[in-house]
């Protein structure tokens, strides 16, 4: 018997995440959306360890409300409300940092509180961890239907910003054929972006 490996779209995600005992589902949502959390933690301040515990705390959070959550996109997005569980631990955490007796860390932590973002600047925050992860996810998908040289060219110009003449004497092709590769790549992907768009919404 084989064994559907398809990824799930974001509605059925849900649907499977009710049993808490579905671990490829919660393996597929923690690949999904740990790193954003973790992402954003970071950006928010949080040490390395810190942004990994948080990450947990937050799915923890999802395991246990997630049998309460209608998904219904009238009433906001799943990412939504991700955010919001998300924006509170840290603020929380940041908050018992800031109460909590410490030696040294007392100037550092209320220094991060007081620089924390405005609400809206956290939403941009979360909207570019979301769009970092999808695009992550996008090349993940559709390296394999390149030969290597091309996706090296593409990486190289688009990604770590190498000039044209640089990446064609690394890759050992023409600048033209650099520049037919980054097009041909960036056309793909931004099909690929879409299509997990319009799978995450079905």
């Amino acid at each position: 018997m084989s064994v559907d490996n398809s990824p799930l779209t974001r509605a059925s995600l849900l649907v499977q995440l009710r049993d808490g005992s579905n671990h490829r589902a919660w393996q597929e949502f923690l690949d999904l959306y740990g790193p954003m959390v973790y992402s954003f933690a970071r950006s928010r301040g949080l040490q390395d360890a810190d942004a990994a515990d948080l990450m947990q705390e937050v799915m923890r959070s999802v395991m246990n409300a997630i049998g309460r959550f209608d998904y219904d996109r009238q009433q906001g997005t799943f990412r939504g409300w991700l955010f919001t569980i998300t924006r509170n631990k840290v603020f929380n955490f940041l908050s018992a940092r800031r109460i909590r007796p410490q030696a040294s860390g007392d100037t550092a932590t209320n220094r991060l509180l007081d620089n924390q973002a405005a609400p809206n600047d956290d939403t941009d925050q979360w909207e570019l961890e979301y769009q970092r992860r999808l695009a992550a996810r996008a090349m993940d998908r559709v390296k394999g239907e390149f030969q290597e040289k091309t996706w090296q060219a593409f990486w190289l110009t688009a990604v770590d910003g190498v000039a044209a003449g640089e990446a064609a004497k690394q890759v050992g092709i023409s600048p033209g054929a650099v520049y037919v590769a980054k097009s041909r790549v960036l056309a793909r992907l931004k099909e690929e972006v879409e299509a997990i768009e319009r799978q995450e919404e079905a």
